[in-house]
């Protein structure tokens, strides 16, 4: 729904059998998913919701496995983990069959809907809320929006809906399809997945390659400080090509300024849905202005935007704005019930005060994003986690470790937290680049080359530093690239 879709701004189905004792399956079959030609190999199995009670309520976990293109595939192919909290494996299929095309000539890949997503018992929070996008930042309630979705399944225990709990559905999907071993691929808590996995079942992973990591220790949801530093960065990178700054000598007055006048007097624009196309009013405010901007720094490609983006709205034209959002809205799905449950129950609960205050303590979005899943997660249930969840993962599995300097949500130290008690691992980090740095770098071809080696000792990230900068786009008509 556009509320939810709009609320995604802030970040990163079947119905489920009646309680039987024994697992039921279905056995996988052919099948299409949108936006892939060939003919895949589905299938569902069923899991306890309840992992303590085996005789109580089950759920379907939902499958796809992308063919490898030679005959005689590998015995361990690739796991897709998805990011959010909230996407759905899936429905990434189209992405994943382009990125790891090398990976697919001798190996399977297999997404499996983590609980919560997809065609996993998705919790979906679908809520008629036509009136959302053109409430004021201090009209929007957080609270009551997530409270509706909750009560959209009385008869689903959303405490179980977590990363413990998805590795063991994970798991018995594994069982299922006979294979000993995988090789696991993360994208932003994808990684926290595949470190849980690397945790709670060492003995099904050969290897494991994560991007943009996101270790048990730090907190996700309280994003501001990050994405600061990730905009200062581009600011400065502004300045120092000629092109740029020239076109845009005072970039981060007008960001301040344009955040300033939305701040006195919010503005309603009319737009179409990337979607429908229907007609669409959005009332831009100081939340939505600055959350478009954090967003677009996630990518090269919608980073290099955003100065022509921050000056056309300084001028009173939000056209790049709205292009903006729009293209953040018709990306894939973050299923809000899903990650309310992961954010509220592992990572809001050992938020302190000190951290929200440190967090906001910028002027660029200052508190907003932890501000908004505290209020999100009072209307939502879920549990706590275990003493032992912020551990750090210890493992002498290979492992690949990749982060972007750029990134605006998990920053590289993330990523040297995780290397520490990580003996056989190796860290790699691109310098041009932003969040889950395998969809627009080299590091694809490194995850290929690392999983068909087994072994991190010859992984020469050098083409990493290859990649240049992108130049920014100076107009309308692109002038500059």
């Amino acid at each position: 729904m556009k509320q939810w879709m709009a609320l995604s701004l802030l970040l990163l189905g079947l119905i489920p059998h009646s309680g039987q004792a024994q697992t039921k399956i279905n056995e996988a079959s052919g099948c299409y998913l949108p936006g892939v030609q060939e003919k895949l190999h589905c299938g569902t199995v069923s899991v306890p919701e309840n992992y303590e009670q085996p005789d109580g309520k089950h759920i379907g976990i939902y499958y796809a496995i992308l063919p490898a293109i030679q005959e005689g595939a590998q015995a361990d192919p690739m796991l897709i983990l998805a990011g959010g909290p909230g996407q759905a494996a899936t429905e990434l299929t189209p992405m994943i069959a382009r990125m790891f095309e090398a990976v697919r000539q001798k190996r399977d890949i297999l997404l499996i809907d983590q609980r919560g997503t997809g065609k996993s018992h998705p919790l979906e929070c679908g809520i008629e809320r036509p009136d959302e996008l053109i409430r004021a930042d201090d009209e929007q309630d957080l609270r009551a929006l997530s409270r509706e979705c909750q009560e959209q399944y009385p008869d689903t225990d959303t405490t179980q809906y977590h990363t413990v709990n998805a590795v063991k559905d994970f798991e018995r999907v594994r069982e299922h399809l006979g294979i000993e071993q995988l090789n696991l691929y993360g994208g932003s808590y994808g990684t926290r997945v595949g470190l849980t996995y690397l945790r709670e079942a060492p003995s099904s992973v050969r290897t494991a390659a994560l991007d943009a990591v996101a270790p048990p220790q730090v907190i996700i949801g309280p994003f501001g400080q990050h994405g600061a530093n990730a905009f200062d960065e581009m600011l400065k990178d502004c300045s120092e090509q000629s092109p740029c700054h020239e076109k845009f000598p005072n970039l981060e007055q007008e960001y301040y300024e344009v955040m300033s006048e939305l701040e006195a007097e919010n503005i309603l624009l009319e737009t179409r849905d990337p979607l429908s196309f229907e007609p669409l009013e959005i009332k831009l405010t100081p939340g939505r202005f600055s959350s478009i901007i954090r967003v677009a720094l996630y990518h090269p490609s919608t980073r290099q935007l955003l100065p022509y983006a921050i000056h056309s709205a300084a001028e009173g034209n939000y056209h790049a704005i709205l292009g903006l959002m729009g293209g953040t809205m018709s990306q894939n799905s973050i299923y809000l019930g899903l990650m309310l449950s992961v954010v509220c129950g592992e990572d809001l609960p050992r938020a302190t005060p000190e951290l929200f205050a440190q967090d906001g303590n910028n002027e660029f979005i200052g508190s907003r994003t932890g501000d908004a899943f505290v209020d999100m997660c009072a209307g939502w249930q879920s549990s706590s986690v275990p003493s032992y969840w912020s551990d750090p993962v210890v493992s002498d599995k290979p492992v690949l470790l990749l982060s972007g300097e750029l990134d605006p949500v998990t920053p590289p130290e993330w990523g040297e937290i995780a290397h520490r008690t990580l003996p056989n691992s190796k860290h790699l980090i691109a310098p041009n680049a932003g969040h889950t740095i395998a969809s627009h770098t080299c590091a694809n071809k490194l995850i290929a080359d690392f999983i068909e080696q087994g072994s991190i000792e010859n992984i020469d990230g050098s083409c990493l530093k290859e990649q240049r900068l992108k130049p920014f786009v100076l107009n309308q008509n692109a002038a500059g690239l």
